[in-house]
């Protein structure tokens, strides 16, 4: 691990595995986690030979923790900071949930700079609430009891979210348990005002921008982002292709684990 430091001078914990490796893949959690997440996916690509870059986002895992900044154009730019540090260029870049959303800001903001490929996984985008001319996602009512629940008893919100919401399928308890711990490990700042992002941001302008090979991977049993945002995704960025797994909930890189690492390593080499 090493740190990256951002225009407003916050340091961002980065992973690079395997720097030698034939062709990289930038992978970029979701909320209220951090780049553990990708524990399952990580060790599969390596011994395939990719170099892989895992980063926590300001305010998740080991990132700094400042008061501000969680608007996804400042997560957006965190990442072009991270890119331009270790000088990516012809990358792949996956975002799961929240993380999707961020990178599709990337895309938009800094034109896809140095990306050859994007996957969104579970991507919480355009909007994760509903509002006018976008009647999908959540209410915005219920996104605000989340937000009540992150400020006044956070363990139960991450223990809800691991044990309640994430899995579609039957997984084991220490596992649930990891989840939920990850989630824990997230600053209460972090937490909430990530989750003011996702309830008020719109990123419908995003998608537009997105002018490279673009992979969607989706749980057709996800409680958390609807089906309905991955098909608006994939009729909004031209030439997408959309799977849809049918035993996955939100909790995409786990719930029907073989099955998505060999679609994901697939869209990894461009070959779905």
């Amino acid at each position: 691990m090493y740190f990256v430091k951002t225009s407003d001078d916050i340091n961002l914990a980065v992973y690079d595995y395997n720097p030698k490796g034939k062709k990289t893949v930038l992978l970029i959690h979701g909320w209220p986690l951090s780049h553990l997440m990708y524990e399952y996916q990580l060790e599969m690509l390596i011994s395939c030979g990719y170099r892989v870059i895992t980063m926590d986002l300001r305010g998740f895992g080991n990132s700094d923790v400042p008061a501000g900044g969680y608007c996804y154009d400042q997560m957006a730019e965190d990442i072009y900071k991270v890119v331009c540090a270790l000088r990516l260029n012809r990358f792949t870049l996956a975002g799961f949930s929240m993380g999707g959303a961020i990178v599709l800001r990337y895309m938009r903001e800094f034109q896809g700079y140095g990306v050859e490929r994007l996957i969104l996984l579970a991507a919480a985008a355009p909007s994760w609430t509903r509002r006018e001319g976008f009647p999908y996602g959540l209410t915005r009512e219920y996104v605000n009891g989340l937000i009540r629940e992150a400020c006044t008893d956070r363990p139960r919100l991450a223990c809800k979210f691991s044990h309640e919401q994430l899995f579609a399928s039957c997984q084991s308890e220490p596992l649930k348990n990891w989840f939920e711990d990850i989630a824990l490990s997230a600053s209460g700042i972090g937490t909430v005002q990530a989750a003011i992002a996702l309830r008020d941001e719109d990123g419908r302008n995003d998608l537009k921008a997105v002018e490279v090979p673009t992979v969607i991977i989706h749980g057709k049993k996800d409680v958390v982002v609807s089906s309905q945002l991955a098909e608006y995704q994939h009729m909004a960025i031209q030439g997408s292709k959309l799977y849809e797994l049918e035993n996955s909930g939100h909790g995409i890189v786990y719930d029907e684990l073989e099955r998505f690492n060999d679609l994901f390593l697939m869209a990894v080499e461009g070959k779905c």
